[in-house]
């Protein structure tokens, strides 16, 4: 990754990581957006060659470290959501923003059913769908994501 400045997606990456764990006020904690997931998808969608399924076995490995929870939980979600994105990379890209970010509610959803069930699994079951909560917020954060990464690649000259 070191030509084509291959930085900026580490730098997002990194971005994601430290928004992830960033602290929040408590009432808003339960919707924090996924900002990892998010920018994931953004790079799966712009230069699908250059994010790989173990890459992002890795991060989420990372996220499990920073969090503190069950290793290879956000691992496996973070997985999920980028198996599902590169299936459903051409097909996405071709849609505008607005449909976009209903499949990305979709596959956000699922990666978070995933994450109650595997908390479930672990005896840290939450109490309420609230859980699904992030994947909606990440949906409706979707489009000012994707432009401000989209005019950070095109001005960097990321390929």
């Amino acid at each position: 990754m070191g030509e084509h400045n291959g930085w900026l997606i580490w730098a997002s990456y990194l971005a994601g990581l430290l928004l992830s764990v960033a602290p929040m006020p408590g009432f808003m904690e339960v919707g924090r957006p996924l900002w990892l997931a998010m920018f994931i998808t953004y790079w799966i969608l712009s230069v699908p060659q250059r994010v790989s399924l173990t890459l992002t076995w890795l991060l989420g490995l990372a996220m499990d470290v920073l969090y503190g929870v069950l290793l290879g939980q956000h691992a496996l979600t973070l997985t999920l959501i980028a198996f599902l994105m590169l299936t459903l990379q051409q097909r996405v890209r071709m849609f505008p923003l607005w449909q976009q970010s209903l499949v990305l509610l979709v596959v956000f959803g699922l990666a978070q059913l995933v994450q109650l069930w595997l908390n479930a699994l672990a005896g840290n079951r939450p109490p309420t769908l609230a859980f699904l909560l992030p994947a909606l917020v990440s949906a409706l954060l979707w489009p000012w994501v994707f432009t401000a990464l989209r005019s950070l690649r095109l001005r960097f000259n990321v390929h």
